[in-house]
């Protein structure tokens, strides 16, 4: 438990500098209790105006980790709310990385790149060739 609630404070506090914040806060909020939400929200609203103006998650992911590990042995079900909040705004697993390179001359014309293609039909204009 310990694990997931450090993990889920730490994309807490990663989610307060993003777009996704504004979904993310009262799904978040309700973690620690359905009675209590708009009271978390709010803690979590001046959490992130402290960030906007520190820079520094360190210790707020430190504060909501502990307060993540007290909402998840009052409430075993929450573990299940949390990991579904970590793989919908969590961080993506690695996917490697990819890297095109061109060299040589100049090609005018259709160009397909692919892993793999299976029963592809292209239609080029007679113009271009």
């Amino acid at each position: 438990m310990a694990a997931l609630a450090t993990s889920g404070a730490t994309t807490l506090v990663g989610l307060m500098a993003t777009e996704l914040w504004t979904q993310a806060r009262g799904r978040f909020a309700a973690l620690f209790g359905r009675d209590r939400a708009t009271e978390i929200a709010e803690e979590l609203d001046e959490v992130r105006e402290d960030l906007r103006s520190t820079g520094d998650g360190t210790a707020a992911a430190a504060e909501w980790a502990r307060r993540l590990r007290r909402a998840l042995a009052a409430d075993p079900e929450a573990a299940e709310e949390l990991r579904d909040l970590l793989a919908e705004f969590g961080p993506a697993a690695d996917r490697g990385s990819i890297s095109n390179v061109i060299n040589g001359g100049t090609f005018n014309g259709t160009v397909v790149q692919s892993g793999r293609i299976d029963h592809l039909t292209t239609h080029q204009n007679p113009g271009n060739s």
